[in-house]
């Protein structure tokens, strides 16, 4: 069972919805970020364009400025993150 907590602590506002991004998601489930973005990209059919949606550069770039410090990791990304809302 996952912690309440932990998961409120992984939802941002962005484009005013409600998101986790790619590698909270993919902690959640224990599964490599890469492993999560490629089964999104091979089943896009599944995951439509309001519930999975790549962040643009200046959205990322503003999320990080809302941290005091970065989270581990997330500076050194070679992609940008993709977010996931709770629509179907």
């Amino acid at each position: 069972m996952i912690p309440v907590e932990r998961i409120a602590r992984s939802i941002y506002l962005i484009r005013q919805e409600k998101v986790m991004l790619d590698s909270d998601l993919a902690g959640l489930y224990e599964v490599p970020i890469a492993r999560l973005n490629e089964q999104v990209k091979r089943n896009l059919n599944r995951f439509p364009r309001e519930f999975a949606v790549p962040l643009s550069q200046d959205e990322f770039d503003s999320l990080i400025s809302q941290f005091a410090t970065s989270k581990t990791g997330r500076r050194g990304r070679g992609k940008l993150p993709w977010t996931f809302t709770e629509k179907e």
